[in-house]
């Protein structure tokens, strides 16, 4: 069931070491700023429980998963410091995603655009359903997809990230990001997905959690410089979004 509150929903679940996290807004589960900041201090603080040795990320309904940042918060943008905080909301996401003790398993059931390609390639391991196409269109509103950069390239490589840019008007599908390496394994519903999930889920909760913790550490290795990084690339983004182009496409886009 989708969330019908406005401001979005989140809540977390904890049971035999897994947590789950679960969000969702009206607007396809978009995130506006207020949405991103309570993911970043769930994460924060989940890391630091030693009762979890897992963390599932997984958004609500049965379409998309994550439309990215919020539309409605862009067109609102009026100056570069609004501009870099509404940008540096994933970028703050994707940094707690990275510096969290536990895996993360990713559960992307339905498509997903911009800052939730983001989620998905900062996910330590994501499943998805033959629904799950991706798409970064920043470019064609005359920004770019800046802040989840570095996330995407680090785990799909330049030129599939080139590709997913430059290509912004185009859905690549499911099984196009499972060959690059976004997604782990690909099922046809939602169901048979959830069974995997849950699966490896409890086989990882069973497994000795100072393992896990040093090998999240390996898999992060040289990416210390992002908490910098990140919020360098928000400034780009938070500058773009005031200009002359990118407001008259995010009005033709809202028309």
């Amino acid at each position: 069931m989708n969330t019908t509150q406005p401001e979005g929903s989140l809540y977390t679940k904890i049971e035999n070491k897994i947590a789950t996290i679960e969000f969702g807004h009206p607007a396809s589960n978009s995130f506006p700023s207020f949405l991103l900041q309570r993911l970043t201090d769930e994460l924060n603080k989940l890391s630091q429980n030693k009762d979890v040795s897992v963390i599932i990320l997984k958004s609500q309904g049965e379409k998309a998963f994550c439309a990215g940042a919020s539309f409605d918060e862009l067109l609102q943008i009026d100056d570069l410091e609004k501009g870099e905080k509404f940008f540096s909301g994933f970028a703050n996401v994707i940094n707690a995603m990275r510096k969290c003790s536990q895996l993360i398993i990713g559960r992307i059931q339905g498509k997903t655009v911009g800052g939730g390609v983001g989620l998905a390639a900062a996910c330590d391991y994501a499943f998805a359903t033959e629904a799950a196409a991706i798409k970064l269109s920043e470019l064609t509103i005359g920004i770019g997809p800046f802040v989840i950069a570095p996330a995407v390239e680090r785990k799909m490589g330049t030129a599939a990230l080139a590709e997913l840019t430059i290509a912004g008007h185009e859905w690549q599908n499911a099984y196009w990001a499972k060959e690059r390496g976004l997604f782990a394994k690909v099922y046809e519903t939602i169901s048979e997905m959830d069974k995997e999930v849950d699966f490896l889920a409890q086989k990882l909760a069973s497994y000795n959690p100072e393992a896990l913790a040093d090998m999240k550490r390996i898999l992060w290795e040289n990416t210390s410089n992002w908490d910098s990084l990140l919020l360098e690339r928000a400034a780009i983004s938070g500058k773009l979004v005031l200009s002359e182009f990118t407001k008259n496409a995010l009005s033709q886009f809202k028309k």
